[in-house]
């Protein structure tokens, strides 16, 4: 495993991080998701990112259950807040009483008494973001997270956050947006503001909600039991990848990784880490040959002749609109 700086910070991370957003608490029983969490270990990730709201609150007591017993120092455990995590009005978004709470309760459930990154997991229009910044910076001096980031902010926002962050001296670190060779929508703004604020990409959806993974074919129905026929694992996430035009392309990459000496997923979670903003890629798996098999793409480099191939390739199906970074204008 290789380790990165998490944008300017001192804090390392493991280059692939183990998530568990569709499998944990839902898609897969717990006795596969510990198996998943102790390959991630064995395998040299360090890293574990989750939330609040995933599986209704059950993914972060897995991930409590699968990481005990384990040295607390030499994890780094990562969780996030603003989806509804119960039935009342201020059971979501970023408020100062949300946020109180929903750190308590995810510590409780992680069997922890800290977390190294806390993070935003949307941004709120319904709050004003210095009662959200304020409400971080008590976290922070509570001793109840080291370091606070973001998910899928503008670089408008990260802007504005991250002078708040300064005059609060807290540490604003990261950012955790969808990003893969099909969905490069931060490359154009949030890239070069975080580059110039010293904030980190953690990146989600790396293998395109596994597309890029070549087993959806063009013309052919999604396998049986794959992310593609569950309703409850993300369906709705990867459907704007399943048109034809998109799937013929991603099996023109099968040589590519061949030639490389990778397998699809490996040589996709390999090219976002090509990326110098992103600190680390995260992998989910429903069992641990999953792990084991996309922990080979740390370290990777890929040569700048495959980098234009695949561009060549990818092109005319890739999102690039900035416009597409965007959070609930209300609060769900």
């Amino acid at each position: 495993m290789e380790f990165r700086h998490l944008g300017r910070s001192g804090l390392m991370v493991s280059e692939i991080s183990y998530g568990n957003w569709i499998t944990h608490g839902s898609q897969v029983e717990e006795d596969a998701a510990l198996a998943c969490v102790r390959a991630a270990l064995d395998s040299g990730i360090t890293t574990f990112d989750t939330a609040d709201v995933y599986a209704g609150t059950r993914a972060e007591s897995v991930l409590g259950r699968a990481l005990k017993g384990e040295r607390r120092e030499g994890l780094e455990i990562f969780t996030k807040v603003y989806w509804p995590t119960g039935p009342g009005r201020n059971d979501r978004g970023l408020s100062r009483k949300h946020i109180m709470e929903s750190i308590d309760g995810s510590l409780r459930r992680l069997q922890t008494d800290h977390v190294d990154l806390y993070q935003a997991h949307r941004y709120d229009y319904s709050t004003p973001l210095e009662e959200t910044m304020e409400a971080f910076a008590d976290v922070v001096r509570s001793g109840k997270a080291h370091y606070i980031g973001v998910s899928e902010w503008k670089a408008s926002q990260l802007r504005e956050a991250h002078a708040l962050a300064r005059e609060l001296r807290i540490p604003l670190i990261s950012n955790q947006p969808q990003y893969s060779m099909l969905w490069r929508v931060i490359e154009t703004e949030v890239i070069p503001a975080s580059e110039e604020l010293g904030i980190g990409q953690i990146v989600w959806s790396p293998m395109a909600q596994g597309v890029l993974s070549g087993k959806y074919l063009p013309g052919q129905p999604p396998p049986a039991g794959s992310r593609a026929t569950d309703e409850k694992s993300g369906a709705n996430f990867i459907a704007r990848f399943l048109n034809d035009d998109v799937l013929t392309r991603v099996q023109r990459l099968k040589p590519l990784a061949e030639q490389a000496g990778l397998t699809m997923p490996q040589l996709a979670v390999a090219w976002v880490l090509q990326n110098p903003n992103v600190a680390s890629a995260i992998v989910g798996a429903s069992r641990p040959e999953q792990v084991n098999d996309n922990v080979k793409a740390a370290g990777v480099k890929l040569d700048a002749d495959l980098l234009k191939a695949i561009d060549e390739i990818v092109e005319p199906v890739t999102e690039r609109d900035p416009a597409k970074t965007e959070s609930p204008a209300q609060r769900p």
